[in-house]
């Protein structure tokens, strides 16, 4: 016993830290540290029920050192197995997952706590009390509800049965996403296979290679390794001329996570079926309405906006579908007439580099990664008057790439800190760009003396590395990703909220939360802004004045189909969380086949599985809220139409609006319902006017 508390006092999970031990916390340390945070947080609970009383130091205050403890510890392990996975953490997680999720239902069903919430609510003083904790209290029991603090035995055993399930069933469909992404590898000999590929994709293709035992692979000779990895995957569908190639590569990306032991078919109809069971069993119809409860829209809301941008978009995408086929009949393809699916990416991109003279590959040179970051950094201090500073070597960190930086106001004062971890590595890294939170802000959660416990984020993207002496050289859709992310630790990190359970992102409609990243997107087209990053990396000179214009000019190019694309997904979503029945008439991939009749120009291909690998809705958080994308980018384009009004010409008109924007959709945090925060900053309701101005979409929506 006496060597497993000397272990437990050195566990690195179980420390009082000020920045998560990133660098020492291995998959050993895992089992052993969430067994003991629950065992603590099991008697901290206890505790609290017994000594609950409806008034804030009784009840939130406990409360919220509890939910956070889990959620720093946990997120700890979380991050480290999408940013450096092993067999190892895996294990080690699938083990305690069970009990985590145990300890999670066990919370969130409590009677006391619901009871003392409840008791707020109908109290004499509920209207003295702020938006910030009456959204709090509001929130606390309607998640009880949803967590089923309402059921009785069998129904609460069931219910607590099919979390468990559903738990463990989206870490499996994860794995198999990224094992299955992992598994496809192609080595090329031949030069004339690849023929097309740009320098940055040889180089990578190669450098690849090389880590796979093919020591003295070059870009110039070969040999080359293609894989799924975006970087990898991307260049191959818009540029390889192997037409043969692209449609290798371009099947078994769409296939992935669909055959063998890898299969996530049986998981997709299980997961569908227990999220219906669970519905019923809160008296829901389906799943979209438990999903919806916490958010803006309803299901028909939802519906409407999708069918609003669907028929703005798709005249437009069946005339891009026309040029393409003009197009590639014009430059002699053989399959002018018949152009499918890994067709249309590679003549899009000959297509866009005719019309605007912009070739991807390049503008690379012109974004740099170290560029890109201080033109943004100049950005923010413009328009929210922030400092942002290297701090490396302040907090520990999971991989020597990753960078770490402090957050300063105009007095110089930290605010918050963040960690941005941008290369892929498709060995240990699961794909894709997000933030989370690390810490929230948080009054309760101060230490050592200080008024507030200060956020700090991660931003995570998968980029081209960097190869060989040159600088990570980005994509212009790499340079919108890092604006993205960027948005969301934003409103992370600028938050003015002290109460931590809506601090930051946290207690936002998730239908909402994509605004402030998608807004930070705009400024990638912005003049001064986009001039400020575009510097070559090794001369130095600004991107020319002309090029500038053709990626404005080209920013509305194949609008229609792009929006499309998107709907597809959302309509997909909504459709498999309504309208599938378990075991019914209709198979999920029959339920896609007819939602890509209705989105795509181009049918989806038969053996097309994309649900396969869609982790957003089946082991993210997105399930019956991919729409939320479309919701938002409908708030943050007319978040941004306030800045076009003020005009962006002007950097004061840009610091007053800036500082507007900040005061109150980056300050307010999930204190304030989403709608009245942004009517607080626009001045009025949202309107889905500038989205479709912005997506040169508008006329056509006027005539549909």
């Amino acid at each position: 016993m006496a060597v497993a508390s000397d272990a437990l006092d050195s566990n690195p999970l179980l420390q009082d830290f000020a920045f998560p031990p990133f660098d020492v916390v291995e998959p050993k340390h895992v089992r052993p540290g969430i067994r003991e945070l629950l065992r603590k947080l099991e008697i901290d609970l206890e505790k609290l029920e017994r000594t609950v009383e409806p008034t804030w130091p009784r009840l939130v205050e406990p409360l919220e050192k509890i939910v956070d403890r889990l959620q720093v510890v946990w997120g700890i392990v979380n991050h480290l197995k999408s940013v450096k996975d092993s067999p190892d953490l895996r294990s080690a997680i699938e083990e305690v997952q069970p009990e985590k999720v145990k300890f999670q239902l066990r919370l969130g069903q409590s009677k006391p706590i619901f009871d003392a919430f409840k008791a707020i609510q109908n109290s004499s003083s509920w209207s003295t009390l702020s938006d910030a904790r009456k959204r709090i209290v509001e929130a606390q029991i309607k998640e009880a509800v949803l967590n089923g603090v309402a059921l009785e035995d069998e129904q609460r055993k069931k219910f607590n049965e099919i979390e468990q399930e559903l738990e463990k069933l989206s870490q499996k469909f994860s794995e198999n996403v990224l094992d299955a992404t992992k598994k496809f590898e192609k080595l090329i000999t031949d030069k004339k296979e690849i023929e097309g590929l740009p320098p940055t994709a040889l180089g990578l293709a190669a450098q690849t290679a090389a880590l796979k035992g093919h020591e003295n692979a070059s870009a110039e000779n070969g040999p080359w390794m293609i894989t799924l990895d975006a970087p990898s995957y991307i260049p191959v569908m818009q540029h390889a001329k192997n037409r043969s190639l692209r449609e290798e590569v371009y099947r078994a990306y769409v296939m992935r996570a669909s055959s063998g032991d890898l299969d996530n078919t049986p998981i997709i109809g299980q997961i569908l079926k227990l999220r219906l069971e669970k519905a019923k069993i809160l008296g829901y119809k389906n799943y979209a309405e438990i999903s919806m409860a916490m958010k803006m829209a309803t299901v028909e809301c939802a519906a409407e906006l999708l069918e609003k941008l669907r028929s703005a978009s798709w005249d437009p995408a069946v005339q891009d579908m026309e040029d393409l086929k003009t197009f590639a009949g014009n430059a002699g393809a053989a399959e002018a007439n018949q152009l499918t699916h890994w067709d249309i990416t590679f003549w899009s991109e000959r297509l866009r580099e005719s019309k605007y003279d912009i070739n991807e590959e390049e503008l690379r040179p012109y974004f740099s990664l170290p560029k890109v970051m201080d033109g943004l950094f100049g950005l923010a201090k413009k328009l929210f008057d922030i400092n942002i500073e290297t701090a490396d070597g302040l907090a520990p960190v999971w991989n020597n790439d990753v960078k770490f930086y402090s957050v300063k106001d105009s007095s110089n004062n930290p605010i918050a800190y963040f960690f941005f971890d941008p290369y892929s590595r498709p060995s240990e890294k699961r794909g894709g760009a997000w933030m989370d939170e690390v810490f929230a802000r948080s009054c309760v959660l101060a230490r050592d003396g200080a008024p507030v416990r200060l956020p700090i984020a991660h931003m995570v993207c998968n980029q081209t590395p960097p190869v060989g002496d040159k600088p990570s050289l980005m994509t212009f859709r790499e340079v919108e990703t890092v604006f993205h992310e960027f948005g969301h630790a934003l409103q992370h990190m600028l938050t003015k909220q002290d109460e931590g359970l809506v601090a930051g992102i946290r207690g936002i409609e998730w239908d909402a939360v994509e605004l402030p990243s998608q807004f930070m997107e705009n400024w990638c087209y912005h003049r001064n802004t986009l001039m400020s990053i575009a510097k070559h990396y090794e001369t130095g000179e600004s991107l020319p004045e002309e090029v500038y214009q053709r990626l404005v000019a080209a920013k509305t190019f194949r609008a229609g189909s792009l929006s499309l694309r998107q709907i597809r997904f959302a309509s997909v979503d909504l459709e498999l969380h309504t309208k599938y029945v378990p075991n019914g008439p209709e198979s999920i991939f029959d339920i896609d086949q007819r939602v890509g009749r209705m989105t795509q120009v181009i049918p989806v291909l038969p053996e097309d599985r994309f649900l396969c690998s869609f982790s957003h809705i089946f082991a993210g958080g997105y399930a019956a809220g991919y729409y939320s994308y479309k919701w938002a980018e409908v708030l943050s384009a007319d978040a941004f139409s306030a800045f076009e009004d003020a005009g962006l010409d002007s950097d004061k008109a840009i610091r007053e609006t800036g500082h507007r924007f900040r005061e109150t959709i980056l300050a307010l945090g999930g204190g304030r319902s989403p709608l009245e925060v942004f009517v607080e900053f626009r001045g009025r309701e949202p309107s889905p006017e500038p989205l479709l101005r912005h997506n040169g979409l508008l006329p056509v929506a006027a005539s549909a």
